[in-house]
């Protein structure tokens, strides 16, 4: 019971098809840990899912449905999360989606999508979630980076690597500005992972298989060192980890889970 008595908000608590996503791990992943989490989701029905799984093994969770790219919405939510619970401990900000192309193919419009959904997300949900942070005398933010932040993973998604780098210095920044208040901001660095959202990513499959969603997966563990992905509940147990007091020296990390590919791509 490692969050025994914390309130935890999981930004992108529900998954884009079958299986599990980071988000919907990490959710049900702090219910059984003890905390009160709220799953929000643009979709409604995916935060509800997650929300009756918390709630099927006894755990306490609240679905919310918002769009966080909206500064309003977020708002809303950290409102109700203190009007309800009081407080939010820990914030876990795992929105985001993956866009293939490069500086050429890429379109205008497309790069201020995906900024706006990566990384605007993130500085919202911090934006809005800190202050409460500092009247209850600190907490513990989580942002789901990505691998691609730091290292050329041989597909050209100019979009999602450069909204995960800003990801990475705006979390840096953070964690130095609010140490002293006992605020700890952490970034997850994922590698190479098996979940929904790159199985229904478009051009995802293209890149690495052809088109094979097979011949995708076969790809992609045979770069791994360790033979093969990860999967969400990698992502899920390292946030854990700093979403705990266990981490509360701990802040300002790029915490990558990768099984050893960022020592060289192959």
């Amino acid at each position: 019971m490692r969050l025994q008595g914390k309130v935890a908000v999981v930004m992108g608590a529900g998954s884009v098809g079958a299986g599990w996503g980071n988000g919907k791990a990490t959710a049900v992943l702090f219910a059984r840990q003890g905390a009160k989490v709220v799953c929000v989701d643009i979709n409604e029905s995916a935060a509800q899912e997650t929300s009756d799984l918390i709630a099927a093994e006894g755990g306490e969770a609240l679905a919310w449905c918002a769009d966080v790219t909206q500064s309003v919405a977020i708002q809303d939510l950290v409102h109700a999360c203190a009007e309800k619970f009081g407080r939010i401990d820990v914030l876990n900000n795992n929105v985001g989606i993956v866009s293939t192309g490069g500086v050429v193919e890429t379109t205008e419009a497309e790069w201020d999508r995906v900024f706006e959904i990566n990384l605007k997300s993130c500085f919202l949900a911090m934006k809005h979630v800190i202050p409460l942070m500092q009247k209850q005398g600190g907490g513990s933010i989580i942002n789901i980076s990505s691998l691609a932040s730091i290292r050329d993973t041989g597909v050209p998604y100019v979009t999602y690597s450069a909204t995960k780098a800003a990801m990475n210095h705006m979390t840096r920044t953070t964690a130095a500005q609010y140490a002293k208040e006992k605020i700890r901001v952490n970034a997850v660095l994922p590698g190479l992972m098996k979940t929904p959202m790159v199985e229904q990513t478009v051009g995802m499959a293209v890149e690495y298989g052809g088109g094979d969603i097979d011949a995708m997966w076969r790809k992609r563990d045979s770069q791994v060192p360790m033979g093969h992905m990860g999967d969400a509940w990698d992502v899920a147990n390292a946030v854990l980890f700093l979403a705990s007091d266990e981490s509360r020296y701990v802040t300002g990390i790029e915490l990558r889970v990768d099984g050893g590919i960022s020592l060289g791509f192959s």
